[in-house]
């Protein structure tokens, strides 16, 4: 089961979050039938936007995480919104790795206009590359370790730790949060032995208060429908989408995210038309 703590600690100064998506990665993995390399770039950023979903706090919020390499480097997307549902695709050309270019975060919490932040990737670590947006887009300390571990075709453990310091956080308690975050290098090890609760009993015992933590289950789901596909295609026009059925047998629309092909017959687009 995915589950995303959240809390506070160090004298409520410190954010903090826990992940376990080991499940979330392997429905990814089914979804697109991903290989290593791949399912360990897309399980990070699966997990950040996961991470992320969490924070938001309107009944519209949604956030989208997209990367794009440099040239024929290649791009993964993923997004999420209030009610955690998960998803996200990554194309085939750049071997599964993140290889130069930028990370872009769309963020929309219901309210005036959505906020776009931006950064360039530092290299193929996830962890590194989150930690660099928040940095360099909203100036917010924050210290990420995510992994991700694959076996066999079969993630065996994914999700992490991350940390943020909150407006007038004491330095005695940035130098706790810094020190703990050193048993997390290896995130998807420690995720894999302990869960997210073990790792809430065995590194934050005594510090986190149960009456101040949410449970959270996030999942791979694509808000996708026929009804949405539907409303994507009529802004074409009848006799446009008459012309695609005739010439191509019929209007077909596919979702990267869930892997999805929707078509529409003539019979179809004419029902649809009325």
């Amino acid at each position: 089961m995915n589950k995303l703590y959240k809390t506070l600690i160090y004298d409520n100064e410190v954010s903090l979050s826990v992940l376990e998506t080991t499940d979330l990665v392997n429905d990814a993995i089914k979804t697109h039938g991903l290989d290593e390399n791949s399912a360990k770039t897309l399980g990070g950023l699966l997990t950040c936007c996961a991470y992320m979903s969490g924070c938001l706090k309107s009944e519209r919020g949604a956030v989208s995480l997209t990367v794009k390499g440099d040239g024929a480097a290649g791009t993964a997307s993923v997004s999420g919104d209030i009610n955690l549902h998960i998803r996200g695709y990554i194309d085939g050309t750049c071997g599964g790795r993140l290889k130069g270019g930028s990370l872009t975060v769309i963020k929309d919490d219901g309210f005036f206009r959505p906020f776009v932040g931006a950064c360039e990737l530092l290299g193929d670590d996830v962890s590194e590359n989150l930690m660099q947006y928040f940095d360099k887009s909203e100036q917010i300390p924050t210290a990420v370790a995510i992994g991700v571990n694959i076996k066999d075709g079969k993630c065996t453990a994914a999700g992490g730790v991350v940390m943020q310091l909150l407006p007038g956080t004491k330095e005695e308690n940035m130098d706790k949060a810094e020190q703990r975050m050193q048993a997390f290098v290896n995130a998807a090890d420690v995720v894999e032995k302990y869960g997210a609760d073990g790792i809430l009993k065995e590194f934050f015992q005594g510090v986190v208060k149960e009456e101040q933590t949410y449970l959270l289950f996030p999942e791979y789901k694509c808000n996708c429908s026929r009804k949405k596909i539907e409303g994507v295609i009529l802004p074409l026009g009848k006799a446009e989408l008459l012309k695609i059925c005739k010439e191509e047998g019929c209007v077909k629309v596919h979702c990267h995210y869930c892997n999805t092909d929707y078509s529409f017959t003539q019979k179809d687009v004419e029902e649809l038309i009325k």
